[in-house]
């Protein structure tokens, strides 16, 4: 299986969890269960656990074999990890701009992945945060990332 996410996504994922103060259960379990469906080693997971259990930072992320869609999708569940209380803290919105970072990721996309991962929030019962379809959330993202003009990779344009 060619893995496109790495372990590094699932921590930055965790710390986006874990900047209010908090990971929940529901979150955690998400970013796990994630892992395993991309396909990480034992080990990996191993770590990716650890870090559901005690606080962590966004560091780098590998992005070299991740797709456009790839990075607004990580992005997308990271915003929606933000809002699963139903509120944003400041320190949410650092961590998800250090996430946007990470993944070399321009505003028009990361604002876009986020509206998707809204809608797909709203649906059925997505609004709970043990239910979220992310799936249904790539999918989607796959179906309407041609809504974003051009590429959303700055060196694209360059």
């Amino acid at each position: 299986m060619d893995r496109r996410l790495g372990r590094d996504v699932f921590i930055a994922l965790a710390a986006v969890g874990w900047a209010d103060g908090e990971l929940h259960a529901d979150e955690a379990n998400a970013i796990i269960r994630m892992a395993v469906e991309e396909g990480l080693e034992a080990d990996e997971i191993a770590n990716i656990e650890e870090a559901t259990k005690r606080p962590v930072t966004v560091g780098p992320i590998d992005t070299t074999k991740m797709t456009d869609v790839d990075r607004v999708f990580v992005y997308a569940v990271g915003a929606w990890i933000a809002r699963v209380d139903r509120e944003i803290a400041p320190e949410e919105i650092t961590a998800l701009n250090r996430l946007a970072a990470a993944l070399d990721l321009p505003d028009e996309p990361r604002e876009h992945g986020d509206r998707i991962g809204i809608e797909v929030g709203k649906s059925g019962f997505c609004n709970r945060p043990g239910f979220y379809n992310l799936r249904a959330l790539r999918e989607t993202l796959d179906e309407r990332l041609s809504e974003v003009p051009d590429s959303i990779k700055p060196s694209a344009e360059e």
